[in-house]
């Protein structure tokens, strides 16, 4: 199954989180902080919502800087996605 989002939403993968710090120490399960950085998976074709035209400058493949709580979680196929609007989305991240 594929999911193909409508008008301005983007799905996203979000990236593993870190299993340990940068001076080596193991975290534990839930010690980890929910992970902010994700891959863009499928965009939407953009289009007028709420009576503005907007236009999707985001792409397949892009790395993104989302807020911790952002978006709806969705479960397809055993892999976990979020859906959430364009405008959602923080920062690109290169």
């Amino acid at each position: 199954m594929t999911i193909k989002p409508l008008c301005d939403r983007v799905v996203i993968k979000m990236t593993e989180a870190e299993e340990t710090t940068k001076s080596g120490i193991i975290l534990a399960g839930n010690a980890k902080e929910k992970p902010v950085i994700a891959e863009v998976v499928a965009v939407g074709p953009g289009g007028v919502v709420d009576g503005n035209q907007v236009d999707m400058y985001l792409k397949k493949g892009d790395k993104v800087l989302i807020s911790k709580y952002a978006g709806t979680e969705v479960k397809l196929d055993g892999e976990e996605y979020t859906i959430l609007r364009q405008s959602d989305v923080l920062a690109i991240v290169e």
